[in-house]
């Protein structure tokens, strides 16, 4: 009888990793990276559900790290099988992968340094960059609703989850067992209808098995208009103030959001035109990858490429990917922008930005996605006085401002409209990638609209399908 193992983003956010067995092979459902306190984090990154050997295929939901930036240490721990997912997602991951490489190598450098001083012995970095060219090369591209074999017995296809570029829902099917083949869905991220840039999520198919995100289960956020409408205030309100925007983005996806938001509201006349600065070689990187799937487009922005030629800023933006280049940006006095990664303010140009703008009480600092527990982008969005960056405190003046409309992921409200049409028929539902808070509340919402048997699922729960 096929299984299910639950190993990460069971009962938190990061960390997405779920286990399918059938006729003794394993396969996984993403390998993401663990991320927020360091200690907890960094011991749940180096264990796995099974040795990676034993692990036949790895299918892959979408390219962010909480979903993917595990797949080098899985390479290096002995995995060497197939990594399935869409050619979009590959394409990212291209880039990502050794992005997140090189802020393991540069991490555990300063840790290292620190231990020395305590005469301490060095820890090993979780995965470095031939680590992470090794899980890109294992990649193999699978285009949307074309079904493919997983493993002997399992059948997989993705599903357009409009969450991010390339990002995908997993359809799975079993080898027929007493004249039925038991069918699994697997959510990855669900994204919101009206975004940006993507097509909206298609209706999720009928299953006997439900895996499921709850990132937002018990929030109704703004709408993708109110939204929108807060960004052009918040930039005309320091505009006027002659301060800088500072965004913590994500570089792949939320990023590109903003850009095309602020570009259009440019080319209506909607807000000043004033500098906006990409601060990311990552985000640089991204966005040509964006240019070079235009079939993941919606109709909106397929229109405004054809008018415009680029829909990621045109004239209006510039990329910065010298590190002088971006020093320069904390002497430059506003009005602009700077959007840069990483998106929950852990690591990369952020921090610094952060450092030089967050006592000034002109600027502000838009936070516009979702920011786990325990890092610096959820301290500021929770309203502390006061933060610590680079062995240094500095009180917080600058305004913040938290929009939770861009978020990539669907609320409460879109949640239930994709999944209550499955109720009734969907045997088992369980609730993943989220605070146990957001996970609780979308369970009692599901059981109310006929869901039989909704679960929270728990790390190391073994279970059948």
């Amino acid at each position: 009888m096929p299984q299910l193992l639950f190993h990460g983003a069971a009962g938190e956010v990061t960390g997405s990793m779920h286990m399918v067995q059938v006729d003794g092979r394993w396969a996984a459902l993403d390998c993401g990276l663990f991320q927020g306190r360091r200690e907890a984090s960094e011991q749940k990154n180096r264990e796995w559900p099974l040795p990676p050997s034993q692990i036949a295929a790895v299918v892959l939901s979408h390219a962010h790290i909480d979903h993917s930036g595990r797949l080098p240490r899985l390479v290096r721990d002995g995995y060497d099988g197939p990594i399935f997912c869409t050619p979009a997602t590959r394409d990212l991951c291209a880039l990502m992968l050794p992005d997140s490489a090189h802020i393991q190598e540069e991490d555990v450098f300063y840790v290292n340094k620190r231990r020395r001083k305590k005469g301490l012995p060095p820890v090993e970095e979780l995965y470095n960059y031939k680590d992470a060219l090794a899980a890109v090369e294992r990649m193999q591209s699978i285009s949307y609703k074309r079904w493919f074999e997983v493993v002997p017995g399992l059948l997989a296809r993705y599903n357009e989850a409009g969450h991010m570029l390339g990002s995908a829902g997993v359809e799975l099917t079993f080898g027929k067992r007493n004249g039925h083949a038991p069918t699994l869905y697997f959510s990855g991220d669900i994204g919101r209808p009206g975004k940006p840039i993507l097509r909206d999520p298609a209706p999720l198919p009928a299953c006997d098995t439900l895996i499921c995100e709850s990132t937002y289960g018990a929030r109704v956020n703004e709408s993708i208009d109110q939204a929108r409408e807060k960004l052009i205030e918040v930039v005309k309100r320091t505009y006027a103030r002659g301060g800088k925007v500072i965004v913590p983005a994500f570089s792949v996806g939320r990023t590109q959001t903003i850009v095309y938001y602020l570009h259009e509201a440019m080319l209506a006349g909607e807000v000043p035109r004033y500098p906006i600065f990409v601060d990311s070689p990552l985000a640089v990187n991204a966005t040509e990858v964006f240019k070079m799937h235009p079939e993941c487009y919606d109709a909106e922005a397929r229109s405004l490429n054809r008018v415009t030629g680029d829909i990621l800023g045109g004239g209006c933006c510039t990329y910065v990917r010298d590190v002088e280049d971006s020093k320069a940006l904390h002497e430059k006095q506003g009005p602009f922008s700077i959007i840069a990664a990483s998106g929950m303010c852990e690591a990369g140009r952020i921090r610094h930005h952060i450092k030089h703008n967050v006592a000034d009480p002109r600027c502000t600092i838009l936070i516009v996605g979702y920011q786990a527990a325990d890092t610096l982008g959820r301290r500021l969005a929770d309203g502390a006085k006061e933060v610590t960056l680079f062995h240094e405190t500095f009180p917080v003046r600058a305004e913040v401002v938290q929009i939770h409309g861009f978020s990539a992921h669907a609320d409460q409200a879109d949640l239930l409209r994709m999944l209550t049409p499955l109720a009734g028929g969907t045997q088992k539902a369980f609730l993943v990638h989220g605070e146990l808070e957001q996970s609780n509340v979308l369970a009692g919402s599901l059981r109310e609209r006929g869901f039989a048997h909704v679960a929270i699922a728990r790390r190391g729960e073994r279970l059948p399908v």
